[in-house]
């Protein structure tokens, strides 16, 4: 009688491709997994922010407030506007330490807005017009619970409102918006600010750049 045991080898083929393939899906598995863990999270953070556009300078300004949530060098964030006003007038800006410093230029005064206010501003004595110390300029700062960052529109020494009295809205074009004047909220919001009435929307938006996640996104009602 002759033996044959052929039948052997196919079971054997098919236990060393399950091996094989297991093995794969295991590589391929720890590297998704590794790639995974190495994205960096988005931080947890927390604000407020209210625009107000009355017609008066001294009662018109732009306020974020932050409530809490991980610490944000704001050197590390991307504040960027987006809007379109009731008359069909749409503008915003980009904010971001480095790509348009130093975004604010009134009279013989230069600095970076938004400007910071509170905690996680590294200089004990902030200043609250004229000439901003470095320390409050927007990228040099750290946003924690208790920061707050604020500008208001510029207007004339002994003027109570920038704006054209005739109109009660809209800069005079002789000494606003021009190759070398920006007030605060024109650096933040775009030049066509003024255009903004209460009920408008505004984009609001805060991109922490590291993780190239977005901490911050709310359409904040014009007041």
């Amino acid at each position: 009688m002759i033996r044959k045991e052929s039948a052997v080898s196919p079971v054997v083929g098919v236990l060393l491709m399950l091996v094989v393939t297991i093995i794969i899906a295991a590589i391929v598995s720890g590297f998704a997994g590794g790639l995974a863990g190495s994205e960096e999270k988005a931080p947890n953070f927390v604000m407020d922010t209210k625009i107000k556009n009355t017609g008066y300078a001294l009662t018109s300004y732009i306020l974020f407030d932050v409530k809490g949530g991980d610490h944000l060098d704001t050197a590390d964030l991307r504040l960027t506007t987006a809007w379109t006003a009731k008359d069909g007038t749409s503008g915003g800006n980009v904010t971001q330490k480095g790509l348009n410093a130093l975004n604010t230029n009134v009279k013989e005064h230069s600095f970076h807005s938004p400007l910071g206010f509170g905690k996680g501003v590294n200089v004990t004595a902030q200043k609250t017009s004229g000439s901003y110390t470095p320390e409050q300029h927007f990228g040099n700062y750290t946003l924690v619970g208790g920061t707050t960052m604020k500008n208001s529109p510029y207007y004339k020494a002994g003027s109570a409102a920038p704006y054209n009295p005739e109109e009660g809205y809209g800069y005079p074009d002789q000494w606003i918006y021009s190759e070398s004047v920006c007030d605060g909220m024109c650096a933040i919001l775009g030049e066509d600010w003024n255009a903004l009435r209460p009920g408008d929307t505004v984009n609001v938006k805060l991109t922490h750049m590291p993780s190239g996640k977005i901490v911050y996104n709310s359409n904040v009602v014009v007041e």
